[in-house]
């Protein structure tokens, strides 16, 4: 059965601004996702419920941390949860879907108890930014702090923030960006919008970065939203589109993404098609991660989790009738995922919003 989409129109959009010169694409890259119908309600676990739009979920050792857009980790383990404060050395800009975002635990968390936050601000002159951020817990008071940024002045908006953190396996920082609803943003190297940034976790440049002292890894994003490693070391990345034509995304360095020069099937010289986009339809794609040949990804509009394969470009929808879905976390062979249906765009329900779990094997056919 395929899965029907509807469009959602926003006042804020800006046009795509696509350039006169750009051709369509012969070998069309449009999926549509099939439905997977069986899971069973005895499979599914329900972790924690009352959360506050939870945005990321971080894990060490079986405890998981979340964070709330409204500035709040939330620590869970065995089904027991706590609110933990965070200290910020400026103060949360919460406004649209700006806010604490991404969060990601540092390798050495047993001994140093750090991990790496994004969020956004706003400074006295009204102007809005997203910064990488390192933070610490301090377990004498019982609260996490801002130690030091990494990345600051990053530009942002009340939309299109991007805000996924993840750690490589070559131990770099990776840093999704939106366009701040400046389009033209995704083009210009001198910004750190619209992009995908590798950082150090001491928060210089990797040496190795594609431009000298830039910690920009890729470009012509609109508002990237999940990263992850595939089993070849390559790394994938979702993309909110325009209204539509969001995106899968295969990163290679230094390349550009075309993002507003291009969408969908459309080419131009100098610049990477997605691997798949929805088209017409939407999926609002967010956090990813990999098991196997698989990358699965959280569903806003479309609301649910969906699988994608790799390499036949297979794609369904696995997970449905949770509403919004934000990130997706794989480990012993479960998927965990967190709603978001009261971001202001959902239809929440008293119990929302949501961390739940189920075996990747009910998600089968």
């Amino acid at each position: 059965m395929k899965i029907v989409y509807f469009i959602i129109v926003l006042m804020v959009l800006t046009g795509c601004g696509v350039n006169e010169n750009t051709v369509e694409n012969e070998n069309s890259l449009e999926a549509d996702a099939d439905v997977i119908e069986n899971v069973e309600e005895e499979d599914v676990n329900i972790l924690a419920e009352g959360l506050e739009i939870p945005w990321a979920i971080a894990e060490y050792e079986n405890v998981f941390y979340l964070t709330e857009r409204n500035g709040a980790i939330v620590r869970i383990e065995d089904n027991m949860i706590e609110r933990q404060e965070l200290h910020l050395l400026y103060d949360l800009f919460t406004e649209g879907e700006a806010g604490l975002l991404g969060f990601v635990l540092d390798p050495q968390f047993e001994e140093n108890e750090e991990g790496y936050i994004y969020y956004t601000y706003q400074l006295e002159d009204g102007a809005i930014y997203n910064k990488v951020a390192k933070v610490k817990w301090d377990q004498q008071e019982q609260v996490w702090r801002e130690q030091n940024h990494l990345v600051e002045l990053i530009p942002g908006d009340p939309i299109h923030n991007g805000g996924r953190l993840k750690i490589g396996h070559d131990e770099k920082l990776y840093v999704t960006t939106g366009d701040a609803n400046v389009p033209e943003y995704s083009q210009d190297k001198s910004q750190l919008a619209g992009s995908i940034l590798r950082v150090e976790l001491d928060g210089s440049v990797p040496p190795d970065n594609p431009t000298e002292s830039s910690y920009i890894y890729s470009f012509g994003h609109r508002n990237p939203q999940g990263l992850a490693w595939g089993q070849e070391l390559q790394l994938f990345s979702t993309e909110h589109g325009p209204t539509a034509h969001d995106e899968i995304n295969e990163i290679e360095s230094q390349s550009n993404y075309g993002w507003p020069e291009i969408v969908g099937d459309e080419e131009m010289d100098g610049m990477v098609n997605p691997l798949i986009h929805s088209g017409d339809d939407t999926w609002a794609p967010s956090g990813a991660a990999v098991l196997g040949d698989y990358l699965y990804f959280a569903g806003l509009r479309g609301e649910g989790v969906f699988r994608y394969h790799v390499h036949n470009q297979d794609l369904e929808q696995v997970v449905h009738d949770y509403g919004r879905i934000r990130d997706v976390y794989i480990k012993d062979d479960l998927l965990f995922f967190i709603t978001n249906n009261r971001d202001g765009r959902g239809s929440p329900e008293e119990e929302d919003d949501r961390f739940i779990s189920i075996p990747i094997n009910a998600l089968n056919e």
